[in-house]
Order: C-alpha cells, then sequence, then structure tokens
C-alpha cells in the first residue's frame, strides 16, 4: 500500500530536484498533511499547498474530504484531487443531476460517503448515475430531500454496498420505495426515515425482513403501529431505536409483543402520547443491554399530563445497564423519584428539564442514590431551592454538567458550594439564577470549565467575570446575555485570561462599549459572537474584531445602531468564514451590504428595518452572492423587486423568509422574559 502510494505522489509530482524541500520523506509530509487535517487550521492546508509546486501536487492527492463552498467550483475541485472519499454538499444548495454525473464519474472508485442534505434540483437520475458508478458507497444523507419519490427509492436501491443512510424528511417517499431499499441495500447498519410521512408499518417491516444487520433505526413521527414493531424488535443487532411522535403506538398494541429486542441499547419514546407504563413494560421486556432511554415530553402518559410515577420508574428495575434516563416535561411524582432512587444500575445522566414536581425533598433523596452522576439537568424546576443544590454538590462531587437555568429559588449561597464540591464540573447553565460575585468566584476553581452561561443573572459583576477569566482558561463558551452589570473591564478579563474562547453573548449590555471588542479580538478562536442590543458598540470595535477573529462564523449586530458601512468593509476583507449575520436595524446601506457580498461562505443573512437599503441595492448584494440559502426580509421588499429575480435566485437554491413585522424602537420592546418564553408571574 505504501508503495502504491509513492507511486501516486510520484505521478502526480513534478521534477523538483533543486527543491529545498526534498529533505524530508514523503512519511513526514503525510504526516504533517494529517496534523493540518483538522478544523482549529481551516486554512492551513491552502498555506501548505502554495508552499511549493512538490507540496501542492502531494496535497492534492493526499487530500481524502472535500466541502466545496459552491457546487460551481466542483469542476475544478474534480480535476484537482482525484482520491475523494468523503463529499459534503451541505453548502451547495444547487445540485443538479449533471453535478452528480460528474462526481460519480470522476471518483466512481475513491467515493465512500456523499452528504446531500441541503441541496435540492437533483433526481431519480442524478442519483441513479451516482449509486451505479460509486459502488463504494457506504453512507449517504439524503435528508430534507422533499421532492424526492420512490423513483429515487429505486435509484438508492442500487448501493449494494451502503450502510448508513439518512431521508428524514423524504415526505413523498413510501413504502414502496422503501421497499426497494430494502431489498437493494441488505448491508444497511443505520437508516433514518423521520417525518417520512408516507412509509407505514409494510415499508418498515421490509426493512426488517430483509436489512438484517440493523444497528440503528429512527422511526420518529411515522404513522406505524405495533405491527411493525414486532418486526424490528426482531432485528439482533438492533441498539438504536428512535419511536419518537408515533401516536398510533398504544398499550393495546404494544400488550401484544412477545419480547423487546436483546441488543438494544438506547430507546426513545418521546411525545408518544398514547404510551404508559405498561406499554413501556412490554416494548423494554427482555432488553438487559438498555444504556439510555428517553421519555419526554408526553410518553409515559396519563391522560394530557406525562407522569413519571412509580410504576414507571418500577419497569426500569431489571436494566443493570442503564446509564442515561430523559425524562423532559414530564410530571415528577413523589413516588416517582423514589422508585428511580432505588434503582440499582449506576446512572451517569438525569435530565428532568421542564418537569413539575420536583422538590428538594425527592431530588435531595434520588441524587444520594446515584452519587456516580455525571450530568444533571434541572432547568425550569421551579420548586428546589439551597437543599437540593446541597446534596446534589454533596453526593455528585464528580458531576461535569449541571444545567439549572430558571431555578430562581436557589439562593446566591448555593453556588458557592457548587465551586468548592464540584471541581470536575465542565459545563454550568446558571442562565437567570441569583448567582453573584463570591458564587462566580467559587465557581472559577472548576477549572475544566467549558461552557458557562450567565444570562439574566443580575448579580454579577466585572469582580466575579474577572475571576472567571483568571482561572478557567479552558473555557470556549460564554453566554452573558442581559446581565447588564457587566461592562469592558470583566470582557477584558474573559479575553485574557480564554483564549480558547469560541462563542461569547454579551447582547443587550449598555456598558459594553468598543473596548470589549477590541479585547475580545485577542481571541483567536472566536466563531460565534452575538452583541444585539448593545448602543455602545460600533463599526470601530466591529473592525477590530473582523482582523483579529478570522475564524468568525456567526455575527449578530441587530440592534447596534452606530455600525455601518465603515464596519461592514472590513468583515467583507477579513471574515472570510462567516457564514450566517443578522444586520436589522444597523445603519448599513446598499454600500455596506454589496460589500459583504464577497463573503464565499455566507449563508443566512437577516436583513430588517435597514434604513439605508434600497431595493437595487438589496437586489445587486444578494445577486452577488452566490452562496446563499436562506435571508430573512421585510414584506415590504417583495413587491419591490422583480419576481424574475426572485424567481432566479429561489432556481439557485436561496429560500426567502418574509417577515411583516414594524420598526421597535425600543431595545428589547417585549423583555427578557418573554424572550426566554415566560410569563410575567412565576407559577
Amino acid at each position: 500500500m505504501k508503495g502504491q502510494n509513492k507511486e501516486k505522489l510520484r505521478a502526480l509530482s513534478p521534477d523538483s530536484s533543486s527543491n529545498p524541500f526534498d529533505v524530508l520523506t514523503e512519511e513526514v509530509v503525510l504526516k504533517i498533511l494529517d496534523y493540518l487535517d483538522n478544523d482549529e487550521y481551516p486554512s492551513a492546508r491552502k498555506s501548505f499547498s502554495l508552499t511549493c509546486k512538490t507540496f501542492y501536487f502531494i496535497e492534492s492527492g493526499h487530500r481524502k474530504t472535500i466541502k466545496p463552498l459552491s457546487a460551481e467550483l466542483l469542476p475544478r475541485t474534480l480535476h484537482r484531487y482525484p482520491f475523494v472519499s468523503h463529499l459534503d454538499l451541505s453548502l451547495c444548495p444547487c445540485v443538479d443531476d449533471s453535478t452528480l454525473n460528474m462526481i460519480s464519474s470522476t471518483w466512481k472508485a475513491t467515493l465512500h460517503s456523499i452528504n446531500l442534505s441541503r441541496s435540492r434540483f437533483f433526481t431519480n437520475v442524478g442519483l441513479s448515475s451516482l449509486f451505479v458508478n460509486c459502488s463504494g458507497l457506504v453512507e449517504v444523507d439524503l435528508s430534507n430531500g422533499t421532492e424526492l419519490t420512490d423513483l429515487a427509492a429505486s435509484a438508492i436501491a442500487e448501493a449494494k454496498n451502503l450502510e448508513r443512510l439518512r431521508l428524514a424528511r423524504c415526505k413523498l417517499i413510501t413504502d414502496m420505495g422503501i421497499g426497494c431499499i430494502a431489498v437493494g441495500c441488505r448491508k444497511l447498519r443505520l437508516l433514518c426515515l423521520k417525518w417520512c410521512l408516507r412509509v407505514g408499518d409494510l415499508g418498515v417491516e421490509l426493512i426488517a425482513l430483509k436489512c438484517k444487520g440493523i444497528r440503528s433505526l429512527d422511526l420518529s413521527y411515522l404513522p406505524i403501529t405495533e405491527k411493525c414493531v414486532k418486526s424490528v424488535l426482531q432485528l439482533q443487532h438492533l441498539e438504536d431505536l428512535v419511536l419518537e411522535g408515533c401516536h398510533c403506538i398504544d398499550d393495546d398494541g404494544l400488550s401484544t409483543l412477545e419480547q423487546s429486542c436483546k441488543s438494544l441499547k438506547m430507546l426513545n419514546l418521546s411525545n408518544c402520547q398514547n404510551v404508559t407504563h405498561t406499554g413501556l413494560s412490554s416494548l423494554t421486556n427482555g432488553a438487559q443491554q438498555l444504556q439510555q432511554l428517553i421519555l419526554a415530553y408526553g410518553s409515559v402518559v396519563s391522560l394530557k399530563l406525562p407522569k413519571v410515577t412509580s410504576d414507571v420508574a418500577k419497569c426500569l428495575h431489571t436494566f443493570s445497564k442503564l446509564q442515561s434516563i430523559k425524562l423532559d416535561g414530564c410530571l415528577i411524582t413523589s413516588s416517582g423519584i423514589k422508585a428511580l432512587a432505588s434503582l440499582h444500575a449506576s446512572i451517569k445522566e438525569l435530565s428532568f428539564s421542564k418537569c413539575l414536581g420536583v422538590t428538594d425533598e425527592g431530588l435531595s433523596f434520588l441524587v444520594q442514590s446515584h452519587k456516580e452522576l455525571r450530568k444533571l439537568d434541572i432547568t425550569c424546576c421551579r420548586k428546589i431551592k439551597y437543599m437540593s443544590i446541597d446534596s446534589i454538590t454533596n453526593s455528585c462531587t464528580s458531576l461535569t454538567s449541571l444545567r439549572m437555568e430558571s431555578c430562581s429559588l436557589v439562593p446566591k449561597e448555593a453556588f458557592i458550594l457548587i465551586g468548592a464540591r464540584c471541581s470536575c464540573l465542565e459545563e454550568l447553565d446558571a442562565t437567570d439564577n441569583e448567582i453573584d460575585d463570591e458564587g462566580l468566584k467559587s465557581i472559577s476553581r472548576c477549572s475544566k470549565l467549558s461552557i458557562l452561561k450567565l444570562g439574566i443573572c443580575s448579580n454579577i459583576s466585572d469582580e466575579g467575570l474577572a475571576n472567571v477569566g483568571s482561572y478557567c482558561s479552558m473555557l470556549t463558551e460564554l453566554d452573558l446575555y442581559r446581565s447588564m452589570a457587566i461592562s469592558d473591564a470583566g470582557i477584558a478579563a474573559v479575553a485574557d485570561g480564554c483564549p480558547a474562547l469560541e462563542m461569547i453573548n454579551i447582547a443587550y449590555n449598555g456598558k459594553v462599549t468598543d473596548n470589549s471588542l477590541i479585547s475580545l479580538s485577542k481571541c483567536l478562536m472566536l466563531k460565534a459572537l452575538e452583541i444585539r442590543g448593545c448602543p455602545g458598540v460600533s463599526s470601530i470595535g466591529l473592525s477590530a474584531i473582523a482582523v483579529g477573529c478570522k475564524q468568525l462564523t456567526v455575527l449578530d449586530i441587530k440592534k447596534c445602531f452606530n455600525i455601518n458601512d465603515n464596519g461592514m468593509l472590513p468583515l467583507a476583507q477579513f471574515s472570510q468564514n462567516l457564514k450566517q449575520i443578522n444586520l436589522s436595524y444597523c445603519s448599513v446601506t446598499d454600500v455596506g451590504l454589496v460589500a459583504l457580498a464577497s463573503l464565499n461562505r455566507l449563508q443566512n443573512m437577516t436583513i430588517l428595518h435597514l434604513a439605508g437599503l434600497t431595493p437595487n441595492g438589496l437586489a445587486a448584494a444578494l445577486l452577488a452572492c452566490r452562496g446563499l440559502t436562506k435571508v430573512k426580509l421585510h414584506a415590504s421588499f417583495k413587491p419591490l423587486l422583480p419576481q424574475s429575480f426572485l424567481k432566479y435566485m429561489e432556481a439557485r437554491g436561496c429560500v426567502f423568509h418574509w417577515r411583516d413585522k414594524a420598526f421597535q424602537k425600543e431595545m428589547d420592546p417585549k423583555g427578557w422574559k418573554l424572550h426566554f418564553g415566560r410569563s410575567t408571574e412565576v407559577p
């Protein structure tokens, strides 16, 4: 194999006897390229290939994974990279049959996987060419193919070696098409049919009958019954089964099942509104390998409200390998909590997000029985107080993730316990809580902390944030939404001490100015920045971000009224990785918008209430921005833009979302409580 690689590289490389890099052996050069195959260095391979002609040709032969910015670039890509095995076209909304023909003829001997989940305009003809020629394909993602029919499914059936197939939201494919896939693709290991609304019991039964090696099966929101479930449970290698939103499955039907799948490791029954503990017991009978159970939002239902009772919990007692239980959106009864506490399995993850009925007494009793817990989600469990946090931190000292947004009755003193006792913590969501600087000082002891969410925490200030900057050097994500005591000094401390920072949200903080952005410009790994509603920032600060943070992909500057065209020009020059931007209510005009059109990776734009924007300027910018897939515009522009222009943009793969929102003078007119989906009264 190594000799074959050398021959390939010699065939690709010109005579380079005078090249100083000849002292490097082929193995060393290939090792360097392997190291550069890292998301942390997105432009490194390009720089490597531009070093000299030899490196250019070696890099061409070494690259196996391609993610082109546009389908128009594929002809050049096909010529330069002859050994591609993984092709990701998720940035190419317009992929037609001729494009698939080119791909199948060039990489027919090497292509192993292709992602077409965001692409349109191809038909069964192009798919047939792809699957017939590329016999080595093992993974295909055709999710969101809403126009694909059974003819496309018939083409997929030509992929005899296919192992992983995703067809989520392919709403026109029926049992007939799935039957073709079942007959043709006998080697399938993973199949996703989520939201394939025309696929019923027959299609799923055919999959279970013909594809005996299935390990992962997603049947979410299919109109199926227990009839096909019986066949599915006979799959001897099935490990992951998702039945989310399958409303036709009920207790009566499940009671007819003789046994569950013995190899099953993960079961998702979320939003199965007709399944109670009786059906759950029937479905999991004999599933001794079960490790994860998801019963969120409507599963194990009693009347209208999903309840977790002792009967539900008792169903889980036989699963000695169970590690993760997610009960989001359910009503947890005291008897249910006690039954969960009595489980003999070593539970590592519990999720009670938005669960009613979770109390101090119940939660304290539960965590004392499961001291090996690593992840706990108690988001919006509004009844818990100091007692719960005391018990959690005292019992579960190895906790790595604690999500407790809107636990508003937890006092500030409780947060000191988190830092003092849970030194392994990597994620903390304390959004909308009473945490103060003392609590933040304690939490900063968690040196492994990488995700910290402190939105709507009015008691924290720069002093507390300075401790985070000093001791949490591994921080990658920080949310300070509406923590209005934070100013430039706190942001500077984080920027100085957290060089790995990738995402920060400082929206609606009136004390934040350009100085904060200048500080953040030193965070070279920054990918997402949200500064909406910060009146103190201007184009000066944004320019610093553009120059310093070249990996920036998501930017929200909505209602930053002092940002104008002067901020767009540096973005256009330096932010070549930008994919998504919200410009609403800014002072950007036609000039700035047209400048942004030079960003090749830009896909998603929100452009509402730009006073300096004209129909002609808007049309010019959108035409020049060839990678756009989604644009939000005010409805007033719709009659002002030619229909031929709109049709052309849609044919290119761009989807318009028209909004008829009135101009909002206030910075945040609905208030933060409505922003988080909360009423003004706390139950």
